[in-house]
């Protein structure tokens, strides 16, 4: 069985060779552990071993390991879905909220960085493929949504987040990454002055796809750590 090191090197070598398509290097793609589910001893095992960020997705388990130490050395980030009533929880506590989905979101971000007098980084996220079950602005929103987010001034949006479908057969979310990275350039032309600089897409099973698209962002649970056992 690889050690965590040993899946974080080969994954480092993909992300290398993909990015390496579209003119940039693996030194271009920010890798974001996944760490759902993983213990802060191997959280800490990545963190040594190079990643640059973790990325949690359950507000109780990310103030757990906190309290352990477990990020030490590495940026934060909230990847999972946030509800409002635990934005208290999460801001100013970590250095990017990725998954930002919907006004209401947005709004209690804002108040609850008003307070503490900071500034909160974010992405918002696009439900690419309009599934009634994932949460996220749909593309059809997401103009709107950063023209909102743009007039909050303790909100920072840097960049774009989405998760696809699930793909039936290899390379299947092509269109929808190929669909974001059109959005993403979009709005940051218009509206956010090309100052935008993160597009977060891509994660174990088609992370390489994604930076091919053009993601510069990624977040990898399963390929660092083994697969998760739902069953505990």
């Amino acid at each position: 069985m690889s050690t965590i090191a040993e899946n974080i090197a080969a994954i480092r070598a993909r992300i290398d060779t993909a990015a390496r398509t579209t003119g940039r290097t693996g030194a271009d793609i920010t890798l974001v552990a996944a760490t759902k589910m993983n213990d802060a001893a191997r959280v800490r095992e990545a963190v040594a071993a190079g990643i640059d960020a973790c990325g949690e997705n359950r507000v109780q388990e990310m103030t757990e390991k906190l309290a352990q130490g477990a990020y030490t050395g590495a940026p934060l980030h909230f990847i999972g879905h946030l509800q409002t009533n635990k934005v208290r929880q999460v801001v100013g506590k970590v250095d990017l909220i990725q998954s930002v989905d919907s006004p209401e979101l947005l709004a209690m971000i804002e108040k609850r960085a008003a307070g503490q007098g900071i500034v909160q980084d974010i992405l918002l996220e696009v439900n690419i493929g309009g599934e009634a079950a994932k949460s996220g602005f749909s593309p059809d929103q997401i103009h709107a949504a950063a023209e909102m987010a743009r007039a909050l001034p303790h909100v920072q949006v840097r960049g774009l987040m989405t998760i696809p479908p699930v793909a039936a057969e290899p390379h299947g979310n092509l269109a929808y990454f190929e669909k974001m990275r059109w959005l993403y350039v979009d709005i940051n032309a218009k509206i956010y002055d090309n100052k935008m600089e993160y597009l977060s897409m891509g994660m174990s099973g088609d992370f390489a796809d994604a930076i091919r698209c053009g993601s510069n962002m990624i977040r990898v649970g399963t390929a660092i750590f083994g697969a998760r056992d739902y069953t505990k």
